[in-house]
């Protein structure tokens, strides 16, 4: 009995994330993606990168438990689309400091919007930007 109510737990749980990550990925279009290296983890979650958006909206969140995250988000952030490099237009989030951190990251939409489009985030002391990558459709 108790074997089976922990199967069907441990089921529900799985398809409650599952769904979550379902519908993050459709309303967005494009999948959230993680980079955990030196002891810091970023997560970019875009928002609705369509032609008809009027910005392109990225959620960041940077998580430690072993540094400051003093990072310039907007200064150090780029997002290349077919080759061009584009420059943020804002951050609105928390300031630099803490251990935790989120925010929104928005560009100008680029057209025509084609082929590979990657957010490039260069945190200091860090001697390669994280890249986070999508097909565009």
């Amino acid at each position: 009995m108790h074997r089976t109510r922990l199967r069907l737990l441990t089921a529900a749980f799985a398809a409650a994330v599952l769904g979550a990550l379902l519908a993050e990925v459709s309303a967005a279009g494009f999948a959230p993606q993680t980079s955990s290296e030196r002891g810091v983890t970023v997560r970019v979650t875009p928002r609705d990168l369509s032609s008809a958006a009027k910005v392109w909206d990225f959620d960041i969140v940077l998580e430690t438990h072993s540094q400051d995250l003093g990072d310039d988000v907007k200064a150090g952030a780029t997002l290349v689309v077919g080759g061009a490099k584009h420059a943020p237009v804002s951050w609105a989030g928390d300031p630099p400091g803490g251990h935790h951190r989120k925010g929104l990251l928005s560009f100008t939409p680029v057209s025509p919007r084609s082929g590979a489009m990657e957010l490039r985030i260069q945190r200091p002391g860090e001697p390669t930007p994280r890249r986070f990558q999508w097909q565009a459709q």
